[in-house]
């Protein structure tokens, strides 16, 4: 049964330490509850066996979690759960392009102070330069800035 109790202990305490790599790196909560099991291991090797044995079970832990670290990188286990792709999106995505200064529109919704403009046959969302402005009115565009179109009626 005391061999049982250890192997648990040391298991349960080396898959923790490889949640704490895999799954939430950086809170070392993980990770110092994985060590405090194995530790926990390795102490109660020591109480129920002889010394001997205790020294055996220590390095045997140490094997465990160090060949679970190793052969998660070797083996390219870690690959599946990394982030390969790249963000495409740029802070200027011509949302805006053909769009002048004084070009005239009208509010589909309530600007208050941002809201939806028709120019032309396309939607765009808009910023009132003064506050609110209700639907249905006139704009016109003054300023186009930081991807973000101002308006005034």
């Amino acid at each position: 049964m005391a061999w049982l109790i250890v192997g648990s202990l040391i298991l349960f305490g080396a898959l923790l330490v490889l949640l704490e790599v895999v799954f939430v790196p950086g809170t070392t909560l993980v990770g110092g509850l994985g060590l405090l099991f194995t530790g926990a291991g390795v102490y109660y090797a020591f109480l129920s066996f002889s010394t001997g044995v205790g020294y055996t079970v220590l390095a045997l832990s140490l094997l465990v979690n160090l060949g679970f670290l190793v052969y998660g990188f070797k083996s390219g286990v870690w690959k599946q759960f990394a982030l390969k792709d790249t963000l495409q999106n740029r802070t200027y995505d011509d949302r805006l392009a053909g769009l002048e200064i004084g070009q005239i529109g009208r509010t589909i919704s309530d600007c208050k102070p941002y809201g939806k403009v028709e120019i032309g046959e396309k939607m765009y969302e808009a910023k009132s330069e003064g506050g609110f402005i209700a639907a249905g009115t006139k704009v016109t565009v003054l300023k186009i800035a930081n991807n973000t179109l101002i308006i005034k009626p």
